[in-house]
């Protein structure tokens, strides 16, 4: 017997996917287990695996197409088997239900009748210039509520583009339709001064946008900058990595400094739930890197007990799998903290919108050679910039000052670390 399967759910955050890449064509037998597809989701590609086995019968959606949680993926079952009616039953489930339907049409059938008790209606009822949309709509694939709908609002079917099982429009088609977008068009394709591209939004960038825009208008965010010299991280550096099998960057030390300064101070190393804070004994670094969709946050886990050459492998290891869009839900999920370094882009000094549920973000600048005074003398400096964004709900001024006056300290004196 055919069975359907649905556009999963693989990360917390997904309401819809975009098939990558299908492994599979119709006719083909499946086994359990087998790769079927790949699956773009908001922050990742991920193989899906058959959890059924059988034909291939259907396809709902294509290779660039995007679908949400729940709606037909596939179909698999016998070979030859029929699947039109297990189709048109999984779509009636997840549309509107028939009694909403039945309960709206006697009005339809009260306005029409109305006319009836003068044979020469004034224009008010001949409301019937949706008439024509309706006839020649009548070729296009659409629900019943859909239709209903279009005929209410005086939108041809033919100008709406459907993104239901093989383009049918659907109630959510007609909700979010935009007639100026439609009579714009024509006249800007011919205006060769003002060309554009409208390129479509990745699920990642979807969720970026939603989520930074959460933050930052639901946290009060307020900024601390500190400037640190960097010298002596410089000659550290230089030490470790004559000795060590992988390369310590700054970030890397950062990091660490970061850690330690945030068990020191743990109601930096916190979310906000609302009724509660959660404060934690752990340090989960998220580490932001740069993807040619957007950011990703992979987390270091445990990162106040590992060393300077744990981090170096984890930060490079995670950074090629968010290129190659590989990383797991469990890669980025748990992040306590963040750090989101731009110094090595020439950046000076920024400041970043706090990853929720963490409490703060520290945003890291480039080091730069500049004249100081030490010991009444001026002489050449390395000094960076940092800057903390904190979220006044969790984190006051002074406690955000004392951490970053730790972290300064690890940073001046990186064998403090050490110890």
């Amino acid at each position: 017997m055919a069975e359907i399967v649905t556009m999963p759910r693989l990360s917390d955050t997904m309401t819809e996917g975009v098939v990558a890449k299908w492994h599979k064509k119709i006719g083909d037998q499946v086994s359990e287990g087998d790769l079927l597809a790949e699956i773009e989701t908001d922050k990742a590609t991920m193989d899906f695996e058959a959890f059924q086995e059988g034909t291939l019968l259907h396809i709902g959606v294509q290779e660039g197409q995007t679908a949400p949680i729940d709606s037909i993926l596939a179909i698999l079952g016998e070979k030859g088997e029929d699947v039109e009616g297990l189709i048109k039953k999984h779509e009636a489930g997840n549309s509107e239900s028939s009694s909403e339907e039945k309960a709206e049409a006697p009005k339809e059938e009260k306005t029409e009748s109305a006319p009836t008790s003068a044979p020469k209606p004034t224009p008010a009822p001949q409301k019937s210039a949706p008439a024509p949309v309706a006839a020649s709509d009548e070729r296009v694939k659409a629900s019943p509520l859909a239709k209903r709908l279009a005929e209410e609002k005086g939108v041809s079917l033919s100008n709406v583009q459907g993104t239901g099982e093989n383009g049918r429009i659907v109630k959510r088609d007609i909700d979010f339709f935009n007639p100026a977008l439609t009579q714009t068009a024509a006249p800007i394709a011919t205006a060769v001064s003002d060309s554009y591209s409208d390129v479509t939004v990745s699920q990642m960038r979807k969720t970026i946008a939603r989520r930074l825009g959460e933050s930052k208008f639901s946290a009060p965010h307020f900024y601390l900058t500190m400037e640190i010299e960097m010298s002596e991280a410089i000659k550290a550096r230089k030490a470790l990595n004559e000795v060590s099998e992988v390369k310590i960057s700054f970030n890397d030390i950062v990091i660490k400094a970061a850690s330690q300064a945030l068990m020191k101070h743990p109601k930096l190393n916190a979310s906000w739930y609302g009724d509660t804070i959660r404060y934690y004994d752990y340090v989960n670094m998220g580490v932001a890197v740069a993807v040619d969709e957007g950011l990703l946050v992979p987390v270091i886990r445990q990162a106040q007990s590992k060393s300077f050459s744990q981090i170096s492998t984890e930060v490079k290891d995670f950074a090629q799998k968010a290129k190659d869009k590989k990383l797991q839900p469990s890669d980025w999920e748990g992040n306590t903290f963040t750090i989101s370094n731009l110094g090595m882009f020439g950046i000076e000094q920024f400041t970043a919108i706090i990853n929720s549920p963490d409490a703060c973000i520290l945003a890291v600048g480039g080091i730069k050679e500049v004249p100081v005074v030490k010991n009444g003398q001026i002489v050449v400096g390395n000094t960076m910039k940092v800057t903390l964004s904190c979220d006044h709900r969790v984190v006051d001024g002074a406690l955000g000052a004392a951490f970053l006056q730790t972290l300064k300290g690890y940073l001046e004196n990186p064998l403090s670390m050490m110890l």
